[in-house]
């Protein structure tokens, strides 16, 4: 469909985002753990989820609510050959220098939205000094160690072609470098070069009103996601009555499934009435739709039943004219 992409920055770019959200275990699990925070007395796991600007979610994965976002981002990213990613946004739990690094290696343009980002440390590769002779309003507080970088950068290609080509996971790859006592080389390389990437950004971020209005944008989306999941996920209580990660996240998968659904049905339900629209009131629908979001749910009864039995013949009960839909154009 056409209209979908009503909400892309362009047809050669897409922004996808990634957030994590809470939600109570009943029974015993390997990946609950308590959190007084989130769950009281109780104990919970926590849902990882991607979504891209078309409101599509595309990834989702179940980790421990003690564990860092972060070592995940990555993981959503490449575990989809149906969205390609060009730029990718979290919050502060799903940022480290690790992944800026990590990320650009890969091609992807990391924008998270990082908390108090006034107070982050900025990089350079020559001398301080340089900087506060030209008296510049924003000067870096600590130099890279390049040295670091090019002794390690072998190691670093290596790391990123294992990424790249699915051996393993990067989460998997970073919880082991994480695990030593002493961090080793390969992962305080990573670092640097990682700083160099977070130096640009704040100051793209810091200079560009646009990126901080894309970025807020696209994680209002997932934020939103996160509230829908909630009133999808509507039984027990919205509580977890299984303990095993693979019955978790067959959970999880289903409930996402009928989260695309009603995004699918609602994109169909405008195109319909785009079809039918003239010229003039077609453009009007069209700029509340681009400043809307088809995350809506109040017109679904979602305590009603599921059915997943054909109908004896479809091509009766066709609600929508997808002909017309297929061949609907849309200038934005």
């Amino acid at each position: 469909m056409a209209l979908p992409n009503i909400y892309k920055l362009s047809d050669n770019c897409s922004h996808t985002s990634s957030d994590g959200q809470k939600f109570n275990v009943g029974v015993d699990s390997i990946l609950a753990n308590y959190s007084f925070k989130y769950f009281g007395q109780s104990q919970g796991i926590s849902v990882y989820t991607f979504i891209d600007d078309r409101h599509v979610l595309f990834y989702d994965t179940i980790l421990s609510p003690g564990e860092r976002e972060a070592a995940y981002v990555i993981d959503g990213l490449m575990a989809n050959n149906v969205v390609n990613s060009h730029i990718h946004s979290t919050d502060t739990h799903g940022y480290s220098e690790v992944i800026f690094a990590t990320m650009h290696l890969l091609g992807v343009s990391f924008a998270p939205r990082i908390k108090k980002v006034g107070s982050q440390r900025l990089y350079c590769v020559d001398s301080k000094r340089n900087y506060t002779k030209k008296n510049y309003n924003i000067k870096p507080a600590a130099k890279i160690n390049i040295k670091l970088i090019k002794d390690n950068w072998d190691d670093i290609l290596k790391l990123i072609a294992t990424i790249k080509s699915k051996t393993t996971t990067a989460s998997q790859i970073f919880k082991r470098l994480n695990s030593y006592t002493k961090e080793v080389p390969l992962y305080r390389a990573l670092k640097e070069f990682g700083r160099m990437v977070k130096t640009f950004f704040i100051l793209s971020y810091s200079d560009d009103v646009l990126l901080r209005k894309q970025i807020e944008k696209q994680l209002n989306k997932v934020e939103s996601s996160n509230k829908f999941a909630k009133a999808v996920f509507f039984a027990n209580n919205q509580e977890f009555r299984s303990g095993s990660t693979t019955e978790q996240k067959i959970i999880v998968t289903c409930k996402t499934l009928i989260q695309n659904c009603i995004v699918l049905w609602n994109y169909l339900y405008l195109s319909q009435i785009l079809v039918n629209e003239d010229t003039e009131g077609k453009s009007t629908l069209l700029k509340t739709i681009k400043h809307g979001s088809v995350i809506s749910w109040r017109h679904i009864n979602l305590h009603g039943e599921y059915s997943f039995n054909a109908a004896n013949d479809p091509e009766e009960n066709l609600a929508f004219e997808l002909d017309k839909i297929r061949t609907l154009k849309i200038v934005s």
